[in-house]
């Protein structure tokens, strides 16, 4: 609405009914379009934008009326906190539709509010007096909290977790009778969240970064024949016992969705100022923030529906609509990290044969779309009654083990959505059993990239899990971070220059792989299609080395069950076996000085131009 629209609705209003009146029904108006909008899913592409500018209209007319007649509404009894409440149902409007959108524009406005209401303490007031209003406040500090995380504004971070803290001590000390256990658990999910994701592991921008990253224009073409995909939309979603997270984001799913965005053009890498404390604990803030972030040279953000612990009927209702509202040029990234189950059986030849008997059985012997195989008389099925669960070689848990069926995904589950092209990262010790997709497609080949099924040995630990998280998410999103980490380098400020040194080595090092790719004249169409999208090429030549790495790094030498494996196979001249990815990471356990934890099959040179102190390294 404009400005003179408004101006010439409060002149009207102003002749005929009192402000305070126009002012509560504007509040009544706005509440009940927001209690609509509130419980709306995050991952209908266009569905939902109708609503949401109907309710933002009202609250911009809300927010400037309540501003022009502040006076007069305070004589007529508004409290600071109902002026707080307003723009905070603003800023948690901002920040639904940047989870609807991924606009970070969206989430810089949200950022805007919320920092706005906890400079002028809207909360304040009676706050000592009243219980609700010391939960408002809570629960204020705890969604401006998950803003800033996401927008990776760290100093906010910290000084808003301390708020939290003082205030909670604050709320039990006033109020004894009240239990605040569900805050002292926000309190203990945010620390162990930061604890995991340290200033070293934030060293340069997860995010997709024009000053760091190739831009998009330099990228090699490959050929002309091939069509060329670009990344639209995302599904991501973790669940592990005892996760590291904050809500409803685990630390996974949090990094995934970094780096599934562009960097902010207001977001200013500085290596220069880049510091983490001993231990990499947190430093000065790497970013210097400008107003106004929007930049409309850069491409939209691909949208990302983030599921946590979902049902398998929610995540086959959020798969099927964002496939049917794929663009004809998108392709969608699913990515499911979680614990998986595995049978002895070969699962690859299982999960086929049982796919095509399901889907033949239950058209010819069931009504229902729902009937399982282990219902059917059909005697060539070859299944007994308790192979029910099972008969598919494998699945990933996201939820209670007691109730498989309802709380597992399997590799079937996804196959019929292969009719849409599918970028797929499994991160699961049940990892194996996905690969049975490869080949069962309904269209169109998908593209995997799958875990190591064994956990990856971390030096100096002994957790099932990287302290910091899953060690192979963070090859994809950090690969420089996940590299220190698998040799035991936490890191610390008088470390940088090497930092500096690795992150150019490992960023040239991908690049000539990328050419190489791309140049390649075997290279599967499946991979030869996405190489142009920015955020999928940098994931697999990431992957590419992990894998690397992982073969040649002297623990998991050899050791199958400790390699990820990708789907369509790529070219032998980026095998991890090659000149080209052994002297990469020669040279990056040089910089560390940790050539031997690794293991060479043959002498490498090492080019003169990068260390001309070292001629030749033989093998371990």
């Amino acid at each position: 609405m404009s400005q003179q629209n408004i101006n010439s609705t409060n002149l009207s209003y102003s002749s005929n009914i009192p402000v305070s009146e126009v002012y509560w029904s504007l509040v009544e108006k706005a509440d009940k379009k927001f209690s609509k909008i509130r419980d709306l899913p995050y991952y209908e592409r266009n569905r939902y934008d109708t609503y949401f500018y109907k309710v933002f209209k009202v609250y911009t007319q809300l927010w400037k009326f309540q501003q022009e007649n502040r006076e007069k509404l305070v004589e007529a009894g508004l409290k600071r906190y109902e002026i707080g409440e307003i723009a905070s149902r603003i800023a948690q409007l901002y920040f639904g539709q940047y989870m609807r959108t991924s606009d970070m524009s969206y989430l810089s406005e949200s950022y805007i509010f919320y920092e706005a209401i906890l400079t002028r303490e809207y909360f304040r007031d009676g706050l000592h007096q009243h219980l609700n209003l010391a939960n408002k406040q809570l629960r204020f500090l705890a969604r401006f909290l998950m803003v800033c995380l996401v927008l990776n504004r760290r100093e906010m971070v910290h000084q808003l977790v301390n708020q939290l803290k003082m205030w909670l001590d604050e709320c039990k000390r006033v109020f004894q009778e009240t239990d605040f256990k569900e805050w002292k658990l926000v309190v203990q999910e945010i620390v162990r969240f930061l604890k995991a994701d340290t200033a070293f592991m934030n060293i340069r921008p997860l995010r997709y970064s024009l000053v760091l990253d190739p831009r998009p224009d330099d990228l090699p073409h490959v050929s002309a024949s091939v069509r060329s995909l670009k990344l639209r939309d995302a599904i991501l979603s973790s669940y592990h016992h005892n996760e590291i997270k904050f809500s409803e984001l685990t630390l996974d799913t949090f990094r995934m969705l970094q780096c599934l965005e562009w960097e902010p053009s207001g977001s200013f890498y500085q290596s220069s100022n880049i510091k983490t404390g001993q231990n990499g604990g947190p430093g000065p803030s790497r970013i210097n923030y400008s107003q106004d972030i929007a930049d409309p040279s850069l491409p939209p953000n691909p949208r990302k529906a983030i599921l946590y612990r979902p049902s398998v009927t929610h995540f086959l209702a959020v798969l099927a609509t964002i496939c049917e509202e794929l663009p004809h040029d998108g392709i969608l990234l699913i990515y499911l990290s979680a614990s998986g189950a595995r049978n002895s059986i070969n699962a690859a030849e299982n999960i086929n044969r049982n796919f095509q008997s399901h889907t033949i059985s239950s058209d010819a012997t069931s009504a229902s779309p729902f009937s399982s195989p282990c219902n059917s008389p059909n005697p060539t099925l070859g299944l007994n009654k308790g192979d029910c669960m099972d008969d598919l070689g494998g699945c990933l848990h996201f939820g209670s083990r007691g109730n498989r069926g309802l709380n597992s995904i399997y590799p079937s589950d996804i196959i019929p959505f292969t009719r849409r092209p599918l970028f797929i990262v499994i991160d699961s010790d049940g990892s194996e059993a996905f690969k049975a997709i490869k080949g069962s497609e309904k269209g169109e080949p998908a593209a995997l990239l799958i875990s190591p099924s064994s956990t990856i040995p971390i030096a100096g630990t002994d957790f099932s899990r990287s302290p910091s998280g899953s060690t192979f998410t963070i090859f994809l999103t950090a690969s420089l971070q996940a590299f220190c980490l698998l040799l035991g380098i936490l890191g610390s400020e008088n470390e940088m220059d090497t930092y500096t040194e690795a992150e150019k080595l490992l960023s040239s090092s991908l690049n000539d792989w990328g050419s190489t790719l791309a140049t390649s004249d075997n290279l599967d169409p499946v991979w030869a299609q996405v190489l142009r999208d920015p955020f999928l090429r940098r994931l697999l030549l990431r992957f590419l080395f992990c894998r690397a790495v992982l073969t040649l790094y002297k623990p998991t030498f050899n050791k199958k069950e400790f390699l990820p494996e990708c789907m369509p196979s790529l070219p032998d001249s980026l095998l991890p076996t090659s000149t080209i990815c052994r002297t990469t990471v020669l040279q990056m356990a040089h910089i560390f000085g940790a050539t031997d934890r690794f293991i060479l099959s043959e002498e490498i040179i090492l080019p003169e131009n990068r260390h001309e102190d070292m001629e030749v390294v033989a093998p371990s």
